[in-house]
């Protein structure tokens, strides 16, 4: 299966996102930021210059700049081209051969690019923390919390999210910084974290709270 063609859609506001069912507030000397496949190979299902791509990599860029400012930990996952099918797994047969070995199609966009002093963390499944150190990253920083943008909301965020959680690392989704293939999708994964796992707010909240 490829990746669908993503129609336009509004990202959520700040009274679009779901109530918090948990008092976990982000604190800079607890967390990390996860940049979650920020991808071009990802990233041209999205229409080019319009929501929710544009305006989330914005929000994006406004929460890398707040954090890099703090000194909180910035680590972007990001999945290697070219993969065999022994390392791609089960994920060959729901989506197919993954990245081309290409390195612009491997690339992250310019506006969201990372610093030198961020970490990049090698992806193989839709969580990060699978088959990855990025547990023993944040452990090694004293880090418990994990801020998350990215794509897909409803995917590889929102597993993420999850997994986080089996690993007592409050996680918070920033809701209109993260994307998906629909507004329903992107509604979807936001309630289901928010319920389960992860606090979900929106870019404002969250720096006018860190």
């Amino acid at each position: 299966m490829a990746l669908p063609a993503i129609a336009p859609y509004a990202l959520p506001g700040p009274g679009d996102l779901p109530a918090r069912k948990v008092p976990w507030h982000v604190d800079p000397a607890r967390a990390a930021v996860l940049v979650h496949d920020l991808q071009n190979y990802f990233l041209r299902a999205f229409p080019a210059d319009g929501p929710p791509l544009a305006p989330a990599l914005a929000n994006t860029g406004r929460v890398l700049a707040r954090a890099r400012e703090l000194g909180m930990p910035v680590i972007y996952s990001h999945q290697r081209g070219g993969q065999t099918p022994a390392e791609r797994g089960l994920q060959l047969d729901f989506w197919g051969p993954g990245l081309p070995a290409d390195p612009e199609a491997q690339a992250v966009p310019e506006a969201v690019a990372p610093a030198e002093q961020d970490t990049m963390l090698l992806k193989w499944k839709y969580s990060a923390f699978a088959r990855t150190d990025l547990a023993a990253i944040l452990a090694a920083g004293g880090r418990d919390q994990l801020v998350i943008v990215g794509v897909y909301a409803h995917i590889g965020v929102m597993m993420t999210a999850c997994d986080a959680w089996t690993h007592d690392i409050q996680a918070f989704v920033v809701g209109d910084a993260v994307a998906d293939f629909s507004a329903e999708k992107h509604h979807e994964a936001l309630r289901w974290a928010a319920e389960k796992c992860a606090v979900v707010l929106s870019t404002d909240e969250l720096l006018e709270s860190a």
